[in-house]
């Protein structure tokens, strides 16, 4: 009787517990099952790696991506190339994680049906990005490997996100058998999965942290003789420019001023500060988990530190994550945070709409301030208002130098103008110098940022007349 009675219990306590989990898998069902369904490996959502989810367009409303029958690109080529490394080619050898992201926003799903496609054309996601401004940064990049961002630092908004080199999808190229070198490197999408040395540009940051914790650093004065030595270790400057204010120093970009910055600031709070500016690391953008940042001083002795200070040694910075530090000196202090996405409509219904999130204050408004009269001094006094078409832009160019390799160019920066709130970043690998070779590229793509919206605000004008 006594083994009867353990039995009964026993299969009591068995029912209960599978009754239990019967109740947890149907809610989790009506829960999560949506996303189940759009997980990578469903093939009824994936072809190769990529999505399949409808129609995709820029914020301008041109269609880059007709997924209803097959993947239909763009019809301009530059416009296919340009955005190939955002929406994934066909056999998979470029993911798309923006669309994955996204995927569960534009397909349809219901409990009784399951997974379900709505009719062709009734599902439409809306970047932000500008075709236009795409097509202008792949070609001011021909002939070099490198990334262009541009972002709304009021929105969040990425108006581009170039990467070179790439190719056309609608005609791929042999890349396994390319012997020219001109696809090396082609299936890294550079604006998110690399991290470059920064060269002077990080000047920026030594300039935040100088600002911040040095009182009397804007009264001070430098005395450059062309080199200097700190910790034992020589630091080389780009020429011999005499007695310098901080606003000269940045603007000659003087290695002598800003090494000796960086060693009176020492290297916990320069690494404090790289840290602070959200530079170092890894973050989530998009579906993209952005290349970490770094900058490792725990070994660094006042020479490594004064280097450190001027963009070289360990340092390493990503083109989202410098972009954003951009949009947080242009908007007093706080970023906003970068997307892509800006709509996704499945039939009447808006099933996704972006919002923009700001970012935790990272610099001291009156910092804000004052790095922007000093990088618009580097433009004024410097590179020259006159390559920028009457923009007012604020930048820093640098010359990341490479043992043994031609030096990475960079420019950073953001236009101060309300029509057109953007930050940039070019980094051009084996570039050379960042003003001759990197600032005449911004140039180009700044302009038609410039043309792109002030056409969207003459159509939103007219229709608000109407």
């Amino acid at each position: 009787m006594k083994k009867i009675s353990k039995r009964a219990w026993m299969a009591m306590a068995l029912a209960i517990a599978l009754l239990a989990g019967l109740l947890i898998f149907v809610g989790s069902y009506f829960v999560n099952a949506k996303d189940w369904v759009t997980f990578p490996g469903s093939p009824h959502v994936y072809t190769g790696v990529n999505p399949d989810c409808g129609r995709i367009y820029d914020r301008s409303g041109m269609l880059l991506l007709n997924t209803d029958d097959g993947r239909v690109y763009s019809t301009d080529e530059t416009v296919r190339r340009s955005t190939m490394h955002l929406l994934g080619d066909r056999d998979g050898y470029i993911s798309a994680p923006l669309l994955k992201t996204y995927a569960s926003k534009m397909f349809g799903f219901d409990v009784v049906n399951g997974l379900y496609t709505d009719e062709p054309g009734s599902v439409a996601a809306r970047l932000t990005i500008s075709a236009a401004v795409q097509s202008a940064a792949q070609q001011a990049l021909s002939g070099y490997r490198g990334t262009i961002g541009v972002y709304n630092y009021k929105t969040g908004e990425l108006l581009c996100a170039v990467t070179s080199p790439s190719y056309d999808p609608d005609n791929v190229p042999d890349v396994a058998n390319d012997t020219t070198g001109s696809y090396e490197g082609v299936y890294v999408n550079r604006f998110f999965d690399a991290s470059y040395t920064p060269g002077s540009i990080f000047k920026l940051v030594t300039a935040a942290a100088a600002l911040e914790t040095i009182p009397d650093v804007q009264s001070r004065t430098f005395q450059c003789d062309g080199k200097t030595i700190i910790g034992g270790q020589e630091i080389i400057c780009n020429g011999v420019h005499g007695s310098l204010d901080l606003a000269g120093a940045l603007a000659h970009s003087c290695n002598v001023a800003f090494g000796e910055l960086a060693a009176e600031l020492g290297a916990e709070t320069l690494q404090d500060y790289a840290e602070k500016l959200r530079l170092t690391g890894s973050f989530s953008c998009e579906g993209y988990t952005v290349a970490s940042g770094k900058i490792d001083l725990s070994q660094a002795d006042d020479g490594d530190v004064a280097w450190a200070g001027i963009g070289q040694y360990t340092d390493q910075v990503s083109a989202p994550a410098f972009l954003r530090y951009m949009g947080a000196i242009a908007n007093g202090g706080q970023a906003a945070e970068p997307y892509l996405m800006q709509r996704v409509r499945k039939g009447d219904d808006i099933t996704y709409e972006a919002k923009t999130v700001l970012s935790d204050a990272v610099l001291k408004p009156e910092t804000a301030d004052t790095l922007t009269k000093l990088m618009r001094n580097n433009v004024q006094s410097v590179y020259g208002d006159w390559q920028f078409g009457g923009l007012s832009v604020c930048a820093k160019s640098g010359t990341a130098e490479r043992e043994g390799q031609t030096a990475n160019a960079m420019f950073a920066g953001f236009v101060l103008d309300s029509s057109c709130p953007v930050a940039f970043v070019v980094f051009v690998e084996n570039g050379g110098s960042g003003s001759a070779v990197a600032a005449p590229m911004a140039a180009k793509v700044l302009q038609t940022c410039a043309q792109v919206l002030s056409a969207e605000a003459a159509a939103k004008s007219q229709m608000s007349s109407i």
